[in-house]
């Protein structure tokens, strides 16, 4: 009986963090869609993997035993994809971001690396927030800048913490105050990120401060979209302090939130990863 990647991918996440809700978190996936996959991978074995409690998930003996074995599989995949990879692509380091990353960070790191590899080449690609990783997961990139929280299988580096800010239209109410509580935002209808961005999307509509689940005017894959939506009036939404100066337009003003936890940059890398080229890229990138 054969297991997809994936499949092992959900188990793995879901042994390792003993509830549906973390384990879908982790993955970016939704909670039924999570336990369907485990449920339909359980029945293709014709055993079952987790005895389901009422405060989460226990491996079963079979479980137990095939967890380590599943693990292996997923990192000699890993290992092996990424080396693959490298192969088709000689000397070439992607470096993917969800937003324009300014702040001096990435020129200075170019320079650095290819100070130490003359021959490399560094493509820097824009990857949508319906993954939060930037390309990490499906091995598109080999390194990222990423806004924080991502995916707990992901190594990470923080590089800068900058305050929330919210944009809205400059017509709006609001826009004249010199800084917007949060309290009076948290009716206002919100351009979020796609479901698929998990966590990430609940930080950038910050669900955790809110008395009660926020009202959402539509969905946008990328920080341009968002923030067209928002000039067009259908809703506001929080950035970072410093990409309110990256992505200035006219009709659109940004104000400081200054009540809510900050927002943090981070270089992100795979756990598994060993080549010297990207270790030594991250090391390139000083804050």
């Amino acid at each position: 009986m054969d297991a997809h990647l994936r499949e092992l991918r959900y188990f793995v996440a879901a042994a390792e963090e003993a509830t549906v809700t973390a384990a879908a978190a982790r993955l970016f996936v939704s909670q039924p869609a999570l336990s369907k996959q485990l449920r339909a991978l359980e029945r293709r074995l014709g055993f079952d993997l987790f005895e389901r409690r009422p405060r989460g998930l226990a491996l079963t003996a079979q479980g137990r035993a095939l967890l380590p074995v599943a693990r292996d599989v997923l990192a000699v995949w890993d290992r092996g994809y990424a080396d693959a990879r490298a192969a088709a692509h000689p000397q070439q380091l992607v470096v993917g971001m969800q937003t324009a990353v300014g702040r001096d960070l990435q020129r200075p790191a170019v320079e650095r690396f290819r100070a130490r590899f003359p021959g490399w080449t560094v493509s820097l690609r824009l990857v949508g927030w319906d993954d939060p990783t930037a390309g990490l997961a499906d091995g598109t990139s080999d390194v990222a800048f990423v806004w924080l929280p991502t995916a707990a299988d992901l190594a990470t580096r923080i590089l800068i913490t900058e305050p929330r800010w919210v944009a809205l239209p400059t017509s709006h109410p609001l826009a004249d105050r010199p800084e917007i509580p949060f309290e009076l935002l948290v009716d206002e209808p919100f351009v979020a990120l796609p479901t698929t961005a998990g966590p990430l999307r609940d930080f950038w509509l910050a669900t955790a401060d809110r008395p009660r689940p926020p009202v959402i005017a539509a969905e946008a894959t990328a920080a341009d979209e968002v923030l067209e939506l928002v000039t067009a009036g259908v809703g506001v939404a929080l950035l970072a302090e410093g990409n309110t100066g990256l992505y200035q337009r006219p009709g659109l003003t940004c104000r400081p939130v200054p009540n809510l936890p900050p927002a943090q940059l981070a270089a992100a890398w795979r756990q598994t990863e060993t080549r010297e080229p990207v270790h030594h890229f991250i090391n390139c990138i000083q804050p």
